[in-house]
């Protein structure tokens, strides 16, 4: 599916659903215009080939999925490949990928999913065509700028899970506790991967000179970076909390088993006497208290003060 905003000074932003004559759209002068490819069709991406002439390179990392975000700059335009990521607890992380390209009076942009991020600056410039009349920089600006914004609700959504494994650690954890944490160090990881390489390619924007931006766009680009900056703190501060939920799980573990262990002792402890008195009075021997009509009661006398005194002992010991 394409779909197209064109922008013209005289009549603002005009939006074209399909394949319309991109070429003509090049070769306008005043004219700015925006491209967006969602899971485009065959004759759909021959458009990228045909009408701007996109290198095959770039066609290929389109084509198929770049495992990092990268910046290519050619000499008619600059490919840009950035990721986001969606978080929801039932089904972890999701990350998409989207292509740009910035060309001298235009944007095309070529994502697999539907990118909310996209959908709102679509909004904000139907109401406001200021993004477009300044110029396909500023345009790219913005989508990579409300692309960077989207990853606050990612983090918010993380920022939650991990309170929750907090709290789940000091109630009553066990394996699902482990295993929620293991996923949640996985989901940042990958987001690690994704800032990362993202934070260099915004720190280029920001302070090297490329031909299609204008050097006033560089303040612009540094404000992402430093959003991503952020990000990538809070992925790292994450990272340690779920560390440190993760030894506390470790240790709440082995404070029970040593709980358990104690008390088995204790009891094995208490019956080893009782395994004495009751195997002395099991042997094949004539005993004088066997004579006694008090014998029997003497016997549990002796095993009910070798309990109690040995109880009181560890008591006193306060092993338990």
């Amino acid at each position: 599916m394409i779909t197209t905003y064109s922008y013209r000074p005289e009549t603002g932003i005009t939006k074209h659903e399909g394949i319309v004559d991109f070429a003509e759209f090049l070769g306008e002068q005043d004219l700015v215009f925006w491209v967006d490819m969602q899971s485009p069709t065959d004759a759909e991406s021959y458009v990228l080939t045909h009408d701007f002439k996109f290198h095959p390179l770039s066609i290929e990392d389109v084509i198929t999925e770049v495992p990092t975000p990268k910046i290519d700059v050619y000499e008619d335009y600059i490919f840009l490949v950035f990721k986001i990521a969606d978080y929801e607890p039932a089904m972890g992380l999701n990350t998409k990928e989207i292509d740009i390209f910035l060309m001298k009076n235009g944007v095309v942009t070529v994502h697999r999913e539907p990118v909310s991020p996209l959908s709102i600056i679509v909004e904000k410039c139907r109401r406001d065509d200021r993004v477009f009349s300044r110029g396909p920089a500023f345009l790219f600006h913005a989508i990579v700028d409300y692309l960077a914004d989207h990853y606050n609700a990612t983090m918010e959504g993380l920022e939650d899970a991990v309170d929750l494994v907090e709290d789940e650690v000091f109630d009553e954890p066990d394996e699902s506790v482990m295993k929620n944490i293991f996923n949640l160090k996985r989901d940042l990881a990958a987001v690690k991967r994704m800032i990362t390489p993202q934070r260099e390619i915004l720190n280029r924007l920001s302070r090297e000179h490329f031909r299609l931006l204008d050097p006033e766009t560089n303040m612009y680009f540094r404000d992402i970076f430093d959003h991503l900056n952020r990000v990538n703190d809070l992925v790292d501060s994450y990272r340690d909390t779920l560390t440190a939920a993760l030894e506390v799980y470790f240790s709440t573990v082995s404070s029970k088993t040593n709980e358990i262990i104690k008390i088995l002792t204790i009891f094995s402890a208490i019956m080893l006497p009782l395994t004495f008195v009751v195997g002395l009075y099991g042997m094949n021997l004539k005993m004088p208290e066997f004579e006694w009509n008090f014998g029997y009661a003497f016997v549990w006398g002796i095993i009910v003060l070798i309990v109690g005194g040995m109880l009181f002992f560890f008591k006193k010991q306060k092993w338990f």
